[in-house]
């Protein structure tokens, strides 16, 4: 059994049949997901309580593959010098440990030659942080898809045989989606009135899925009755799917902020900040607001040598070519570290409470 990271309220034990992890297990094995192999050399950068490590020491095992553990006291340097000195094929993690990474390899000290694929899950990566490790480090990114709930794998993003002669550009799009689902898997699309969304990459809706590897309850918790329903596991994903069933995470159904009756995406106004030079890391949660119910507010770690103090406006002016003038943050607040779960995800419900704070200041 693990439990759920806890990001939008407390945790709730999953427990794992020997079946699913079997089952899952092979589905890592797959040519157009993980592909793990004997000849790999395995980092996960994910705890064995967060779903198993997302079932990669099981898969390793299994095929024979090297395993390299970092430890819970890893730094990035630390990271950068196992991947040289043991020659790691392939890592998995969530963003914030690339992007803290990333800022020790652009130097160019370490060796990562023997990089083939750095896995990325537990929240959606920004096209920046995508293009940096590709072009600039040349190393295969790819994005990953699913829950605790799921042991987790559910979808995995790799560009389609002719996506590959895709300009650059429109292929590092394509790159920023979760992917299509893995073999072994349904899953559907459920709007709020409970009908089931077009696929045309527009409407959105709560991502629902089952499967051999699928959960059905949580341990001793009513909240399975909300999560789990007619053989479906509603994810709290909001997603869009396009005309082939390639999947692209909009928010948490919690993380969505309503303004004037209209939503905005946190995610998406994240991944556009941190594609700012200036900026290290940004998460954007909703305030309340009189006259439009919530309104975004985006808080921003930036980059040793800037100030922030010359950078608000810059940053909204970096946006507005990009969004509808309603998604603008109300306000940019800068700060020296986000609230994080212990695997690295953003902690919001934490942030929301300091935001409201700082902005009642």
């Amino acid at each position: 059994m693990c439990y759920t990271s806890a990001t939008t309220g407390k945790p709730k034990g999953v427990v794992y049949s020997h079946r699913a992890i079997v089952l899952h297990s092979y589905a890592l094995g797959l040519a157009d997901t993980a592909a793990i192999s004997e000849s790999d050399v395995s980092m996960p950068v994910v705890p064995q309580f967060h779903a198993n490590a997302w079932g990669t020491p099981f898969a390793c095992t299994w095929f024979g593959t090297t395993q390299v553990f970092p430890g819970p006291r890893f730094t990035p340097e630390r990271l950068a010098s196992f991947i040289e000195k043991y020659k790691v094929t392939i890592t998995a993690g969530v963003p914030t440990i690339w992007l803290a990474l990333y800022q020790v390899l652009e130097k160019g000290n370490y060796d990562t030659s023997s990089l083939r694929a750095v896995l990325c899950g537990g929240s959606a990566a920004p096209l920046g942080l995508i293009k940096a490790f590709e072009e600039k480090l040349n190393i295969p990114f790819y994005h990953a898809y699913g829950a605790t709930e799921t042991t987790p794998l559910a979808t995995f993003s790799r560009l389609k045989s002719y996506q590959q002669d895709l300009p650059e550009e429109e292929k590092l799009v394509e790159r920023t989606r979760q992917g299509i689902l893995v073999p072994g898997l349904e899953m559907k699309v459920i709007g709020n009135d409970g009908k089931e969304v077009a696929w045309n990459d527009k409407e959105m809706g709560e991502l629902l899925l089952r499967g051999n590897w699928i959960a059905d309850e949580y341990y001793n918790d009513e909240r399975s009755r909300d999560s789990f329903v007619d053989g479906w596991f509603h994810t709290g994903d909001v997603v869009t799917v396009d005309e082939e069933g390639t999947i692209k995470i909009i928010d948490r159904t919690k993380d969505l902020i309503k303004s004037g009756g209209e939503w905005i995406s946190s995610v998406d106004l994240e991944n556009a900040l941190m594609a700012h030079d200036a900026v290290f890391e940004a998460c954007v949660v909703a305030v309340p607001d009189e006259k439009w119910q919530e309104r975004p507010v985006a808080c921003v770690v930036l980059k040793e040598g800037y100030d922030g103090a010359k950078l608000k406006e810059e940053l909204l002016d970096f946006l507005r070519p990009q969004f509808p003038k309603f998604w603008l943050p109300e306000d940019v607040i800068f700060m020296k570290e986000i609230p994080k779960t212990s695997v690295g995800k953003f902690l919001k419900r934490a942030l929301r409470e300091q935001v409201k704070d700082l902005v009642k200041q």
